[in-house]
């Protein structure tokens, strides 16, 4: 057999030729049973490597190399196997696509190998809820915090914490950022392109969210993630409320809706226990520095223009969310937006590599389709639709998700209906209230400009009675003009209510002084089939402290109707 001669590690070796076709033949490199290549290439790439901590190697031919270079380093090596052993102690499993086959491989770590959190040196950088979330989760582990935050420590609640478990408070000066640390633990609110974050960069030092961390260190959770530009919050809200019924006890709601991740890993125990199903919504803030997160279910509801001064670029934006799918394989489900040309356009560029499932409440060739008076997935006929109590084309999207999602990971229809017929919407967004003598009432409190206004206006047809008013913000009237089509009065109230009902529609509208006013006017002129719909186009300021308070007594107002 022909070979070809080569020096590797001032070693001399004659590889065998191996034709791959008439045209081309390659040098077969085997290290495998050679001691003396092996001894001699461990020493040459300890020589090249920046200092490390552990050595990791697939159960492949590079055993050998990996124990031969924590021999001489003195450092410890874990080998990742492709079956689990009976020796493994809850083992850690993710899925990736081969260099050498292409195809799609199981790597499996023992968990107690994965857990050397223990000494090692973290930078937490902004506190906020996720940040002290992020913190408790490191500090349970044994790891050395260190928290950059711009606030003053007199002004830090969580002082009294922080400093019984010596974590370290600094600023946010550039000095910080020159300091040698293990990774980086990042709130999701400071940009990644900020210089900080571009300084860790340069210095090659891991940054992670604590969603990233909450899903590392967390025993094996199902997890249902889902992301997009609009309707995440309802969207995850009614997940959960189908999850919490098929699983009472073990469904969790977080992410950016509010709750961090690491929060529900540390009560729950998710540490230790595993097999709970998590609804989370996540932003792009919190998928940028995504490494190994996996989800069993995910989504990208829409993609329209935003966080642009965030992200640089509105690429980046859309290129962001496509990270929400980024390590799902072989079972996983990805479900696919077929109206959004945006979505399409980004799958495509950047291909998904699970198992798809399309939506459309425009076609009838999706997977999820509304039919005939039902909700169907692949013909079978989940819920009725006049089960489904929010309103509006973008309501029907984010209820074709969650059921979806549900149907995906085996949940039954009737648990289904359950949920979905009980569910009347996120709170003060568009949220079904209550339903008097045949006339529907929904509180859009956090209707807080014009854009949120027309937005719930698209979800009615006609009959609309709508209560506008508030706090002064000069909001122009322009464009909401041309979405008064199902609107049957207007009604305004609070500051800027006459205002508001004169740049609309002129003499034509009513005005009072208060909402308690506006709802008796309302229903002096409300028939069966009618809607009265609080959507203010402005904040709340002028008579209550935020537009959560507004929206409370507007439902005490109509539940005591």
């Amino acid at each position: 057999m022909a070979v070809h001669k080569m020096k590797i590690a001032g070693l001399e070796r004659e590889l065998p030729l191996c034709p791959v076709n008439e045209h081309l033949d390659i040098g077969a490199f085997i290290i495998f049973g050679d001691v003396e290549l092996t001894i001699a290439a461990a020493s040459e790439i300890i020589k090249k490597c920046p200092d490390f901590d552990y050595i990791v190697t697939p159960e492949a031919k590079s055993i050998p190399l990996a124990y031969e270079i924590a021999r001489q380093s003195g450092k410890k090596y874990f080998v990742i196997r492709k079956k689990p052993k009976v020796y493994m102690t809850d083992p850690v499993t993710v899925h990736v696509k081969s260099i050498t086959t292409t195809d799609v491989q199981t790597l499996i770590l023992d968990r107690a190998d994965g857990e050397q959190m223990r000494g090692k040196k973290v930078l937490v950088v902004g506190l906020a809820r996720s940040g002290m979330a992020a913190i408790r989760v490191l500090k349970k582990l044994g790891a050395e915090v260190t928290l950059s935050e711009s606030k003053k420590k007199e002004d830090i609640k969580e002082i009294g914490f922080l400093n019984e478990n010596n974590v370290e408070i600094v600023g946010q000066d550039m000095s910080v950022f020159e300091r040698d640390f293990d990774f980086v633990v990042k709130n999701p609110g400071v940009p990644y392109r900020s210089p900080m974050m571009q300084k860790l960069q340069e210095r090659n030092i891991p940054v992670i969210t604590e969603i990233e961390l909450a899903y590392q260190v967390a025993k094996p959770q199902h997890y249902i993630a889902i992301t997009g530009t609009n309707g995440k919050t309802t969207t995850s809200t009614l997940t959960y409320e189908i999850l919490r019924r098929a699983f009472p006890g073990k469904a969790h709601l977080c992410g950016n809706i509010g709750i961090p991740l690491c929060e529900i890993v540390m009560e729950n125990g998710l540490m230790e226990e595993g097999g709970h199903y998590i609804a989370l919504e996540i932003s792009n803030f919190q998928l940028v520095n995504i490494d190994k997160f996996r989800p069993e279910v995910a989504t990208i509801i829409n993609l329209t223009p935003d966080h642009i001064d965030f992200m640089g670029s509105l690429d980046n934006y859309y290129k962001s969310k496509t990270e929400v799918y980024r390590n799902m394989a072989g079972n996983d489900v990805f479900l696919l937006n077929a109206d959004d040309p945006v979505v399409k356009e980004y799958t495509d560029r950047y291909p998904v590599k699970c198992a798809k499932e399309s939506f459309s409440t425009d076609s009838q060739s999706a997977d999820c389709i509304a039919k005939d008076g039902y909700l169907e997935i692949k013909g079978e006929k989940i819920i009725p639709l006049n089960a489904i109590k929010i309103v509006g084309k973008h309501n029907l999207q984010n209820v074709m998700i969650a059921v979806s999602a549900a149907k995906a990971i085996g949940i039954s229809n009737d648990i289904i209906l359950d949920a979905v017929s009980s569910f009347k919407g996120v709170e003060h967004r568009i949220e079904f209230v209550r339903e008097i003598d045949g006339v529907k009432y929904y509180n859009d409190s956090k209707g807080t400009n014009t854009d949120a206004t027309i937005t719930a206006l698209k979800a009615f047809d006609r009959g609309v009675i709508l209560l506008v008013g508030g706090f002064e913000k000069g909001l122009p009237m322009d464009e909401m003009k041309k979405h008064l089509g199902c609107v049957k009065k207007i009604i305004g109230f609070g500051a800027c209510g006459a205002r508001l009902v004169h740049d609309l529609v002129g003499e034509d509208g009513i005005v009072v002084t208060t909402l308690d006013e506006a709802v008796a006017e309302a229903n002096k002129i409300a028939e069966s089939g009618d809607t009265v719909l609080l959507s203010p186009t402005t904040s709340s300021f002028d008579q209550y402290t935020c537009f959560e308070e507004r929206g409370d007594h507007f439902k005490k107002i109509i539940n005591a109707l």
